[in-house]
């Protein structure tokens, strides 16, 4: 038998303290309001059919488009917005775009729980749950004082930004980042700072509108629409608004029947009829859930077409000369000397550490030279001018990949001041092979700035190309990216170079070769283990290999 429709609430938010101009009798008056609002959500909670235990409450003071792990918490487990596989292609090029479903249905139809269903049952390791809450447009001076006394039309088209929307959504499929508005229903207001997402295997985008624009339904490859008795709509609405909104049951009774039904009838039912699928009783119907949950799986499987054929990847570049992005540091005496000390297996922790640091400080500088200069003009001590050359970008900003690549943070400090700093991890899938994004956090407003991107070995390329795509999606353009490693294999070299033309990719020395397991040969070790005086792995592997593929 299934279960009954799930309970969409949240505990009683706390009253707020008395201000300086409240009297006792004041006081006394809203604390007893206050109690009388919370009774009458409580006694709301006996209409409602039972859920099981287990389910976490819904709390929606403010729209929440979450990016931030843990995405979802079940009664099960915990689902990560990480391990995003690949979403590009040997190119550097998108493979496919994301999977976008759309749930529709009317206010309090248990959109959301059916969506957080979909995505706990198809457990996949990246989704984007984006609301259309979170798009209601900016209200004016009059609106505002509209919707202070339930007399503004929330459940009606021309409240949303389809605009903003349907191009988020958009950057969303094509794997890009994107800032998405964080509504306050409370103020009935857009708040200061905006939430950052990412695109993901599968978008489920939830909201009564979401059929309603011609444009926005030609993005999603899904149409799913919840269909749930109005008593038990009308019942969650209430209880919803009193309990996390602030709202009076009059205020709340009001807008229903005045704005929230009537729209409901001209705008949303009618939608209906664009569903590929409708879901009676909402999260109740464990049946259509499974079943579309089977569907979004395979199309999910036509989509994993990017496997990491490391073989062919180096056969593909066998005699082909170095591409003319790359420069290698000058090979002096001093250099290969210095080389000569971290390649010896026998070289202790702390000469390791020293000679690495001294490369380090002279790639970053050789680096440097690549950035644009502009001719300036100034002054001395002793009054004369002097013809001279200034940076002419906005700002240099240094991106590690993690462990190995936060090691040439110090040397880029020391020789550029005020530089800003991000950081991505990417590990291997032991399964599939696949590089995966883990951990990402970058500067505000990158897009602007010249890149240097660091990483100390570079064997295969399938981390530095999947940091790569990273910067790109953040609108970093592919000329401004500088991929710094102390040591590459030629075809690392090569793979970055194929998929991303533009990068301009500097070390200070390239080996020929690597072996079976897509080990740089004669290569350096695991640099992260000598450096960090860790526990090398029992095979001996370098860490990239290990940590991230390359």
């Amino acid at each position: 038998m299934a279960a009954p429709p799930a309970r969409a609430d949240a505990d009683p938010s706390p009253t707020s303290p008395p201000t300086a101009q409240d009297t006792p009798g004041r006081q006394a008056e809203k604390s007893e309001t206050a109690c009388e609002d919370r009774s009458n959500a409580e006694s709301l909670d006996r209409l409602l059919p039972p859920v099981g235990t287990g389910r976490s409450p819904r709390k929606r003071t403010t729209s929440q488009c979450k990016s931030e792990p843990p995405l979802l918490r079940t009664s099960k487990r915990t689902i990560y917005t990480a391990g995003r596989p690949p979403w590009y292609n040997e190119h550097g090029t998108q493979s496919k775009e994301a999977f976008a479903i759309g749930l529709g249905g009317g206010s309090a139809s248990g959109k959301t729980t059916v969506a957080r269903m979909i995505i706990e049952a198809l457990d996949v390791p990246w989704v984007v749950l984006l609301s259309m809450d979170s798009f209601y447009k900016v209200l004016t001076e009059q609106q505002q004082e509209q919707a202070a006394h339930n007399n503004f039309n929330f459940d009606h088209p021309d409240a949303f930004d389809f605009d903003l929307i349907i191009s988020t959504l958009k950057k969303l499929k094509q794997g890009k980042s994107v800032k998405v508005p964080i509504y306050d229903f409370t103020t009935h207001s857009r708040k200061k700072d905006w939430k950052t997402l990412y695109g993901a295997n599968v978008i489920i985008f939830e909201g009564i509108m979401a059929f309603a624009d011609k444009t926005l339904l030609e993005l999603l490859d899904m149409k799913i629409f919840v269909d749930t008795d109005s008593d038990i709509r009308l019942v969650r609405r209430l209880r919803r608004d009193i309990s996390e909104r602030g709202r009076d049951i009059e205020g709340v009774i009001k807008q229903y029947n005045k704005f929230v039904k009537p729209s409901f009838d001209q705008y949303i039912q009618p939608t209906m009829r664009l569903a590929d699928i409708v879901v009676p009783r909402g999260s109740g119907n464990t049946v259509a859930i499974d079943l579309i949950v089977q569907h979004v799986h395979s199309q999910l499987e036509e989509q994993r077409k990017l496997r990491w054929d490391m073989a062919a990847l180096a056969s593909a570049h066998q005699c082909h000369p170095l591409p003319r992005t790359l420069s290698v540091l000058k090979s002096t005496p001093q250099v290969r000397g210095m080389h000569t000390i971290i390649r010896d297996k026998e070289t202790s922790r702390d000469e390791f550490i020293f000679y690495s640091k001294r490369l380090m400080r002279l790639l970053i500088e050789h680096a440097l030279s690549f950035l644009p200069f502009q001719d300036c003009v100034v002054q001395t001590p002793q009054g004369q001018d002097y013809a001279g050359k200034c940076y002419a970008g906005k700002q240099i900003t240094g991106v590690s990949i993690l462990r190995a690549g936060e090691t040439m943070e110090p040397a880029l400090r020391a020789v550029c001041k005020d530089v800003r700093i991000g950081t991505i991890l990417i590990q291997t899938n032991q399964l599939t092979g696949e590089p995966e994004l883990h951990y990402l956090r970058l500067p505000k407003d990158i897009s602007d700035d010249h890149v240097i991107l660091m990483d100390c070995t570079v064997s295969t390329g399938a981390a530095a190309m999947m940091a790569v795509r990273v910067l790109l999606d953040h609108d970093v353009p592919e000329d401004k990216i500088f991929l710094l490693s102390l040591l590459m294999a030629e075809m690392g070299v090569h793979s970055v170079a194929y998929a991303f033309p533009r990068v301009r990719i500097i070390t200070t020395a390239v080996d020929k070769r690597v072996n079976d397991l897509f080990r740089i040969i004669p290569g350096i070790g695991n640099f992260g283990d000598r450096y960090f005086g860790t526990d090398a792995v029992p095979d001996g592997s370098d860490e990239e290999e290990v940590a991230y593929t390359g």
